[in-house]
């Protein structure tokens, strides 16, 4: 259980400056550099219905990483023997949403305390993991996960595991953009929609309008 809100723990973290890996995109006419951050934390279907509504983010992924095997399948992931998370990749407008930030909704809206499982979705595919672009998010992430321990702000410890991303594998089409195309589906119905609901009363300030 969360015992205080998470976005102050963001505020007693040490900023550092992140020199991630970026892309250079076009948006009005004018360009701007996008940040990339992977994450995986429980079904790709919730999480990037979640991260789709922050301003600043331009784009997410659905895929899988962290595994033994090239190319991997969605049938030869859910087996849960290939090693992979379900996954997702976000690009970002660092002059509008911080890393930081990011995590914080990351952590706010999955269980980091339960190994290898989120709800009823259980195997190693569902694991939560950071996978770092770069050292300097390593360190962002390691003190924040450092700072959430210190403020007890869950009563478990924190299995989220923090890694270096390896290959990202993107997802099959149907995968991408699920919640928006499936809306009136039994499992965002269910899970998805009450999760949104939660996150959108909490985050209202930080949507894209």
């Amino acid at each position: 259980m969360k015992k205080i809100i998470l976005t102050v723990v963001v505020f007693a973290i040490t900023t550092v400056t992140i020199f991630a890996q970026s892309t250079i995109t076009k948006k009005n006419n004018m360009s701007i550099q996008l940040e990339t951050a992977t994450f995986a934390n429980g079904c790709f279907w919730c999480t990037e219905a979640i991260f789709q509504l922050l301003d600043g983010v331009e784009s997410v992924t659905s895929g899988y990483t962290g595994g033994t095997i090239k190319n991997p399948t969605y049938r030869e992931i859910t087996t849960g023997r290939t090693g992979h998370a379900e996954a997702i990749q976000i690009k970002y407008d660092a002059s509008k949403i911080s890393y930081q930030e990011i995590l914080d909704v990351f952590f706010s809206t999955h269980d980091p305390t339960t190994l290898n499982r989120q709800g009823y979705d259980k195997g190693t595919q569902y694991r939560s993991a950071i996978f770092y672009h770069n050292l300097e998010q390593k360190e962002i992430a390691e003190n924040f996960i450092e700072a959430l321990t210190k403020e007890g702000v869950f009563d478990d410890p924190i299995v989220t595991e923090v890694t270096a991303l390896d290959v990202f594998y993107k997802a099959e089409e149907y995968h991408q953009n699920y919640y928006i195309n499936n809306k009136t589906q039994g499992y965002c119905v269910a899970v998805i929609n009450p999760k949104l609901e939660k996150f959108i009363k909490k985050y209202k300030t930080k949507l894209k309008q």
